[in-house]
């Protein structure tokens, strides 16, 4: 009888474990999106730097979703967002400077 409730008890909290963290699938997908628009936007040519910021959070985040640390994989992620949106971002800028 202790044991089956033991069990049972175990059972709920790695169950538990499991509903506490989500996987990021909206802010991978998100950083995906934009790092491949800096890419089309030639960001890597034209705003480099920024650029390389991007695509190692972005890197970063991959991995760490692969290893099932869905929190650093967020926060790598919106990183990752933020630096391929701003490289985009300079990127264009740049181009649209040059047609003047």
């Amino acid at each position: 009888m202790i044991r089956k409730v033991v069990l049972i008890l175990l059972l709920i909290q790695f169950w538990g474990c499991g509903l506490a963290t989500t996987r990021p699938k909206l802010e991978m997908s998100l950083a995906q999106v934009a790092f491949l628009a800096a890419k089309e936007s030639k960001a890597q040519t034209l705003s480099p730097g920024i650029f390389r910021k991007a695509e190692f959070y972005y890197l970063k985040a991959k991995s760490a979703y692969k290893r099932k640390y869905f929190n650093k994989a967020k926060q790598y992620a919106i990183l990752s967002k933020k630096f391929s949106e701003r490289a985009e971002f300079i990127a264009i800028r740049k181009q649209t400077l040059e047609n003047l």
